[in-house]
């Protein structure tokens, strides 16, 4: 029975049926979706469909990402955000040509019931971009933070490392969780196609919207699965990469 932590998807199901795949996942593993199922490739629509098919075969935590939120909005009312659009919004909706207003709603569901983020037994929090507030989670302020911030990677990335656990110098909002699992900033930005650590915190949004790869991740062991790059998975497609 293994816990396997799995990166922005951003509509690639080819890859993501292809690292499921490659980690031989079996109904007695947990997965933990780390959020932005969505916006990018062209089978944003598929790969919830996906999901909810998955979910019922296996232990399945969705966490909730920023690009989700935006799909969520446009199936509740057709609400069209300008930024959303131009960032996978448009191959999202077209993604739904197909889809009947029964199965949009079924959708809509999905994203609704989405948590924020998790924390399991060992005191592992799994969130899709960050947090702000010293006291951990349960006292964000405000709950978009979830879904955008950036500064706790950036925190994470740009911290001495000699600095002890114990020390006043030691940042809080670190201290309350064992590890804290992360998506939303992809690694290639930092030349790496690999999840990354820094302190305790792993960030597993390996660029799948662009040009890497999708990544699911042991929590235990800390063995990675990988797909191929989503350029050659899709080959007439861009992507993110406009």
């Amino acid at each position: 029975m293994r816990t396997l932590a799995i990166g922005d998807i951003h509509g690639g199901l080819k890859a993501l049926t292809q690292v499921l795949e490659r980690a031989d996942v079996t109904k007695s593993d947990t997965l933990i979706f780390l959020g932005d199922y969505v916006d990018g490739w062209s089978e944003s629509a598929q790969v919830i469909e996906y999901l909810i098919q998955l979910s019922k075969t296996n232990t399945c935590i969705f966490i909730k990402g920023n690009h989700d939120v935006w799909c969520e909005h446009w199936l509740l009312d057709r609400t069209v955000n300008d930024i959303w659009y131009v960032h996978g919004g448009k191959e999202t909706i077209e993604s739904y040509s197909n889809f009947t207003d029964e199965k949009k709603k079924a959708h809509l569901n999905f994203f609704e019931t989405m948590p924020l983020y998790h924390i399991d037994d060992e005191k592992r929090l799994f969130i899709h971009a960050g947090f702000t507030s010293m006291h951990g989670v349960e006292r964000e302020v405000h709950k978009e933070t979830f879904y955008y911030d950036r500064t706790l990677w950036e925190m994470a990335l740009t911290m001495d490392k000699r600095i002890e656990k114990n020390s006043d110098l030691y940042p809080n909002r670190l201290k309350h969780y064992q590890e804290i699992y992360i998506g939303h900033t992809p690694t290639i930005r930092y030349h790496k196609s690999n999840p990354m650590q820094a302190i305790n915190i792993w960030n597993v949004d390996t660029g799948a919207a662009f040009t890497g790869k999708l990544s699911a991740i042991n929590i235990d062991t800390k063995d990675v699965f990988q797909s191929d790059v989503l350029p050659e998975l899709y080959p007439n497609e861009k992507g993110r990469n406009k």
